[in-house]
Parts: structure tokens; sequence; C-alpha cells
């Protein structure tokens, strides 16, 4: 029994000696561990990402990585490809011996908080998700450059204006019912048309046009007689009110008359359309009307309606009621509208210069209503409307062009210290230079001599100073100069006066050698202007918006990112129509700003 004892006991202590012995190496390798990490402590999600991110940061700033380049998988957050035995710690950085903020040190290596950076260098950053992991983008500006299509021409695509929507802009107040063109409110809260806004509301749409795919349409009236048929049931007609089809002879075509007391229902055409937003249709009133619109929305599936009346209220919001004005309208017109643009100026309407932000967006075209006495005809719903868009700017130029060819901004605009405010009634070169791109389009799609003849009229104030109304200036008693802005002192926007030069190009190509030659005159005495002067803009590290510096003494007034991105496309432009070598070599340069690049220093 001793020896079996002595047995047991034995093989128990073999046990115990080897259970103590795997504990031991498992406790040294968890140590061994802990003091190899990259961090002092374990992190949570947010701080990991922090320290990658810083970590990403640190590299991007160190090299210039192309687009392809940025594309390669981030390293794995959390560091393991750093050097064994490193630790994060906090360290005060001291900023120009002015003040402190708390950074991280990495050996050699020292960490500033991105928000810092961004502020203090106007840099840009976010972190963003790549194949399932967290990285660092970092980003020396925030604007883009568009590829030119080359080579321009004046019946094309005006730079890059197809991604522009103007109607969507916080400041324009919204798309007159009367005029069918934007109201800007970007001076001045109570709205005005800024021929600008209204020539770049054309230009987008018609670009977007020769972009796009053609528009999907859904016919909903044409009162012919194959038609009936299928749409009479669509209409429904109160008592007190009556809907009939009649000839037109001015139209040569049957339409739908309707008569309906202001004090009825109205009568009502059912549309239910849920794919599209653009309501087109042909009316003429006899008595004063108006022709609603009823809208299923995304606020709680409730009900808005869009009211156009026969009257010249601009817009009114009332509970869930928008009102346009629409004018008299007793002869016949086509009333073209964006549903989505007219809800959301509508609920969005303010009187402040911006709109107020709103996230409704209608979900269903319901039905139509008309109240009054009149006339119906090609009820349609279509997903885009472009020319209908470029043509109501196109007519709103060539109407509201004044005798000495401008077209006069009615607000007062006072551009900084130092320049006398321009008082309502001033043109700017911008203006005239992309009214002439609008209805130089407008004359080539149509062959209408009156909007060709209204493109070189507006020629005119280019040659008369600023001191007689014009918008011409010279640079040292030298250079031709068309002004944004005709301040007293001369200010000399760069960006506006290459569009003012656009336009003199679009007009002396299309208008031929004999009507065009004044257009061509004033545009070769621009572009000898622009070309001696190209360089007074360049800082070495980005572009300026104008000369204030030279004309007042002041600091000079940088462009912003978007400006600097504009002046690249504009050169890219004219790059295609002039073979000077200047053009691309400011483009090259300037775009590396972009990217950090810097001129050599001394």
């Amino acid at each position: 029994m001793r020896c079996l004892a002595a047995r047991v006991n034995y093989k128990t202590l073999i046990i115990i000696c080897a259970l103590f012995t795997l504990v031991m190496v498992l406790l040294w390798n968890r140590c061994s561990s802990d003091r190899a990490g990259p961090f002092p402590r374990s992190l949570s999600g947010p701080e990991r990402r922090a320290a990658a991110s810083e970590s990403d940061l640190a590299r991007l700033q160190s090299e210039e990585a192309s687009p392809q380049e940025q594309q390669k998988a981030p390293p794995i957050a959390g560091g393991f490809n750093k050097a064994p035995g490193l630790k994060y710690e906090e360290i005060d950085c001291l900023i120009n011996d002015e003040h402190t903020v708390k950074g991280r040190r990495e050996g050699n290596e020292v960490f500033l908080p991105f928000s810092w950076v961004e502020k203090y260098f106007e840099v840009y950053g976010k972190i963003a998700q790549y194949d399932g992991y967290d990285r660092f983008e970092f980003s020396h500006s925030y604007s883009k450059v568009y590829t030119q299509r080359a080579p321009y021409h004046p019946d094309g695509v005006f730079m890059s204006f197809e991604g522009y929507n103007v109607e969507v802009r916080d400041r324009v107040k919204c798309i007159s019912g009367v005029e069918g063109v934007p109201l800007s409110t970007q001076w001045g809260p109570q709205g005005y048309f800024y021929p600008i806004q209204i020539a770049q509301y054309g230009l987008s749409h018609y670009s977007k046009n020769l972009t796009e795919k053609p528009p999907h349409v859904e016919v909903y009236e044409t009162a012919e007689e194959k038609d009936r048929a299928s749409r009479s049931a669509e209409w429904t007609v109160p008592k007190g009110c009556s809907l009939s089809t009649v000839s037109d002879r001015a139209k040569f075509t049957s339409v739908k008359q309707f008569i309906a007391p202001d004090n009825t229902e109205g009568i009502s055409l059912q549309l239910g359309n849920t794919r599209d937003f653009i309501i087109s249709f042909d009316l003429k009133f006899i008595t004063n009307g108006s022709v609603s619109v009823v809208l299923e929305t995304t606020e709680k599936n409730q009900l808005f309606t869009v009211h156009y009346v026969s009257n010249n209220q601009l817009i009114a919001f009332k509970d869930r009621d928008i009102y346009y004005g629409i004018g008299p309208r007793t002869s016949w017109s086509t009333l073209t509208r964006d549903l989505v643009t007219d809800l959301r100026k509508g609920v969005g309407l303010s009187n402040t210069k911006a709109v107020k932000q709103t996230k409704i967006m209608p979900k269903r075209v319901v039905r139509l209503v008309a109240k009054g006495r009149g006339f119906l005809d090609n009820v349609t719903i279509s997903a885009t409307a472009h020319m209908a868009a470029f043509f109501a700017a196109s007519n709103w130029l060539v109407r509201n062009q004044d005798e000495r060819g401008g077209w006069p901004i009615m607000v007062t605009r006072k551009l900084g210290e130092g320049f006398k405010s321009l008082d309502p009634g001033w043109y700017s070169a911008m203006a005239q230079g992309q009214a002439i791109s609008t209805l130089v389009r407008a004359y080539l799609l149509t062959k209408d001599h009156a909007f060709l003849s209204s493109a070189l009229r507006a020629t005119a104030p280019y040659k008369l100073p600023s001191e007689q109304r014009g918008v011409k200036a010279v640079f040292m008693n030298r250079h031709d100069w068309y002004e944004e802005y005709p301040t007293s002192p001369s200010s000399f926007v760069l960006n506006g006066f290459m569009y003012s030069l656009i336009g003199l190009y679009d007009l002396k190509e299309t208008a031929g050698e004999k009507l065009g030659k004044e257009a061509r005159v004033l545009y070769e005495r621009g572009m000898e202007s622009l070309k001696a002067m190209l360089p007074l803009y360049d800082t070495g590290s980005g572009t300026i918006y104008d000369l204030r510096h030279f004309m007042l003494g002041t600091a000079p007034n940088l462009a912003r990112w978007d400006y600097h991105t504009t002046h690249i496309n504009q050169l890219q432009l004219l790059s295609t129509i002039d073979e000077s070598p200047i053009f691309k070599e400011f483009v090259k340069r300037w775009k590396s700003y972009l990217r950090g690049g810097r001129a050599k220093h001394n």
C-alpha cells in the first residue's frame, strides 16, 4: 500500500509542476506582448481610428500621392507596421511663440491635431470607408478642374455648365411664374432679376440638353379625337362646372375648354405620376383663374398644392398652399414648371437673402385642378424640360435689353472698402458676355435674327468707360479691360473679364466678318490684355480674384479655391481657341497649386 501511495504522490507532483510551468509561460508571453504594443493602453474604436488617421496625415504631407496611388488599400488601423517599443505620449506644441496646442509624440515624430492643421493651413480632410477600412483622405483644396472639351464651339456645351443647378441655389428666391427665370436675393432679400444668373440658368440647361439623354415624357391630355376615349374618364367635373372639347383657330387643333367658378372645387385631371416632376401645359384664360397641382410629399405623406394664379404676385406660402403669379395669360402660352423647385422654394420662403433649408420632396403628382374660364391643351409630365428653361432665359434677355445695349442691374453693389458703391442701373461685362453666349446659341438653334441683333447690340457697353456707364477700364493707360464690376477705382476682376471675352468670341464667330467686326476688335484687344496681365494674378501658391491690392494699396483679395478652378477652366477653354503657349503654361502651374505646389523661392 505504501508503494502505491508513493507512486500516486510522484505522479501528482509531476502534474502540478507541468501546470505551474504552463501558467508561467502564458504570463510571460502576455507581459511581453503588452510591452511591445504600439499603444500605451487599449484604445477604443474612435481613438484607434484617430491614431491611424494621424499616421496617414503625416504620410500624405510628406509625399504627393496621385489619385491612382491613393486608391491602394490603406494600412491596417492600429499601426502594426510601426517600430516595436514606440509609444504615443502627449506633448505641448508651442505655435509661433504665441499659444500652445496638445499634440502627440511617437519617438522623433510629432503629430498635431488635424482640427488645428485644417484651420491653420486651410486644408481639407475626412475619415472615410475604403474596402471595409477607415482611412483618412487629405486634400489641399476642395474644388476640382473639369476636363475641357476641345475645341470649344459657340453652339456647344458652355464650359462645365451642365453641372450647374442655378435654380436650387439658396440665393435664388424662386423661378418667376411670369418671366420663367430665376429671381436673385444675392445682394438683397427683396429679390431682383440678375442678368448673370439668368444667363447662367439658360446656359446650364442648354448644356444639360446636349449632355443628357432625351427625357421620358408622359402625355395626359391633347384633346385630339384619337385620345378622347382613353382620357375622358380621367377628368372630374363637379356640379356647376363644365368641360368640353372645342376647335381652336389659333392653334389649328382641338383644345379643352373649362368653366369652373372659384367657389367650386374646379375641374380636375388625375395624374398619379410618381416618376417625374416637370409639368407643362398650354393655357389661355378668358377670365381670372388658376391651375393648381396637388402633390403628395415626403412630409408625412401630406398633400401640398402649388397654385399658378393669373396675377403678378411673385410667391406666397400659407399652410400647405404655395402660390405663384403667372400673369394674365389671356393669349396662348406654354407654362412649364419644375414642381420640385416650386415646392421647395415655397416651403423654404423667408424674408432673408437665403431660402430656408428643407428636406421636403414630392412623391407623387396627384392631380391638376383648373378654375375660372379658359382653355387647356397638351398636358404633360417629363423628367426634364431643358430647352424650355433655355428659351425662357433667352427671351427674357431680348425683352429686357435697354436702349444702350445692356442689361442694367437694379441693385446697389458695394465691392469692398475703398471702392465707390455701384448704384442701381449699373452694367457688368460678365453679364454682357454670358448674355451674348446665351443669345448666340438661341440664334444658332432658331435662326431668329432677334437673338443675333440683341447680341450685337450688347457690345456697346464694352466701348464706354465706367464713368459713362460702360464696362471698359484701362490698366496702366495701356491694356483694355472689361469690368465685371465697373467700380471707381477699377477693380479688374479676372473671372468676369474672361467670361466677357468668351461672349465676344461666340459673337465674332457667329456673326461673320462684317457683322462681327466690332466684336472681333474688342475680343482681340481683350486677349492682348489678358496675356499681358495674367502674371499679376499668380501668387505662387494660388490666384488673386482682382487687383485691389494694386489699385487701393490694400492686402490682396485671394481667390477661393472654387474661383481658382474657375480661372483654370476658363484658361483651358481659351487655350482651345488661341494657341498662345501662355494659357497652357498657366493652366499647368495653377493646377499644381491645387495639390500643394508652390513657386520656387530664392
